[in-house]
């Protein structure tokens, strides 16, 4: 199985640090990468790190991820509770998927209490912080070995 691993960050992650920094803190997405690439250079992977405001250039993303990785790793912002097209797009992937929310969408607003992508994820880890994105690459990296075996 492939060590190359996809970060996808959804809409407004690139304002991560600037925005709500009572919910999301004051790390910038540009701190989540530079901790994922030293995290993967332990866990001898390879990140391919995105993010996009555009639904579409997601899903370009995840079918490239098809072609070439081992799993995903998605933070889909506001895309959680709205988009059956990029559930369709992690449907075609069999390798797995990791949701990962900075805060805990339950103590939010009700609408945030649906995510789509939950319905193909193999596991959501909610509420850590940017810690999340690290404790789903040691996760992935486990199962990557383990299929190895």
């Amino acid at each position: 199985m492939s060590r190359i691993v996809y970060v996808l960050n959804g809409p407004n992650l690139n304002l991560l640090g600037k925005r709500q920094p009572h919910i999301y803190g004051h790390e910038t997405l540009a701190d989540v990468e530079r901790d994922c690439l030293a995290l993967a250079k332990d866990l001898k992977l390879e990140i391919r790190f995105h993010q996009s405001n555009r639904e579409y250039e997601i899903i370009d993303w995840i079918h490239a991820a098809r072609e070439e990785a081992g799993g995903i790793v998605i933070n889909p912002a506001a895309f959680t509770h709205t988009s059956v097209a990029i559930l369709d797009a992690l449907n075609a992937c069999d390798f797995p998927i990791f949701e990962v929310h900075i805060s805990n969408v339950h103590r939010r607003e009700s609408f945030r209490h649906h995510s789509y992508v939950s319905l193909r994820a193999d596991g959501v880890i909610a509420g850590l912080g940017t810690q999340g994105y690290g404790l789903a690459l040691q996760r992935l990296a486990r199962l990557i070995d383990d299929k190895k075996s």
